[in-house]
């Protein structure tokens, strides 16, 4: 446990409890946030389900204050599914699906080929574009832009990343995006046995540094080992890996992207990537079953 002066009433504490969404826009509440568990995930099959003709906008944003902390591919992966499961049903023609980013390069810390290809797949699926145009808020049947409005009669959106409100109760050290600060080892700035991985963290490193299970995966690893070595006295030296990994799924197939410090990867969408990303799926899940 953390004390109000940042201290561990413990032998240890790794935090890896996630980040928290921004949800300062006005009218955020009639958008749906995907990774909001189980309850948003009902919302939108429920949604999609009811709606016989019409628009639904999907998009995503980040924090001013910290690059890093956005969270984009999730919302890739809904626009191609939705494309694909719209055309099984035979419903496409009825349900037009727009994307909208402030951004004129969304994605682009996956780096420029994949940008290039995620954009050329929109444009052949069919899917309309509003990019470059900070967001201004929501109503029921609309996204606000300064670029103009959206009109949507269902809107998935993903805001950015900040810290828990829990941590404004610690004088643990933050970021200027509202992070809890880390070095290369996952240490907590200034603090003895207490390491941050995943979402909770903001960490040094470039600044396409994915906000990911993966990455989460990496940066547990070596906080465990730090915080391990530390309290038996050794120096914490272990550092992460800083890999962007993700293969974009579109129900049939999947587009493999792979970006690390010496360079990036960007395949086309493959149907063979889509048995993959399910292969890997049950593989990584089988530990807790």
């Amino acid at each position: 446990m953390v004390t109000t002066n940042g201290t561990v009433d413990n032998d240890g504490l790794i935090i890896a409890c996630g980040g928290r969404f921004i949800k300062k826009l006005p009218g955020i509440e009639r958008a749906i946030t995907p990774c909001e568990g189980i309850g948003a995930a009902v919302q939108i099959r429920d949604g999609v389900k009811a709606l016989k003709n019409g628009t639904i906008a999907l998009g995503f944003a980040g924090n001013p204050n910290e690059p890093t902390a956005m969270r984009g591919g999730p919302i890739f992966e809904f626009l191609f599914a939705l494309d694909t499961q719209l055309r099984r049903e035979g419903r496409r023609d009825q349900i037009k699906l727009v994307f909208f980013n402030p951004m004129s390069n969304p994605g682009n810390r996956l780096g420029e080929t994949a940008v290039k290809r995620l954009l050329a797949e929109m444009k052949k699926r069919d899917i309309a574009t509003h990019l470059g145009h900070k967001l201004s808020g929501f109503e029921a049947d609309r996204v606000k832009t300064e670029g103009g409005d959206i009109q949507a009669d269902l809107i998935i959106f993903m805001p950015g990343l900040t810290g828990n409100t829990w941590f404004d109760n610690t004088d643990l050290p933050r970021s200027p995006g509202g992070l809890l600060k880390a070095d290369a080892n996952c240490r907590v700035e200034g603090r003895e046995y207490i390491y941050v991985a995943g979402d909770a963290g903001s960490f040094p490193g470039p600044d396409w540094m994915p906000k990911q299970a993966h990455m989460a995966d990496l940066q547990a690893e070596a906080a465990a080992e730090n915080l391990l070595a530390e309290l038996d006295g050794r120096i914490p030296n272990k550092t992460f890996k800083v890999e962007l990994l993700c293969i974009v799924d579109s129900l049939d197939a999947g587009m493999l992207i792979r970006r690390t410090e010496k360079g990036s990867l960007s395949l086309p969408a493959l149907g063979v990537m889509h048995n993959a990303k399910a292969f890997f799926e049950s593989w990584y899940l089988r530990r807790f079953h």
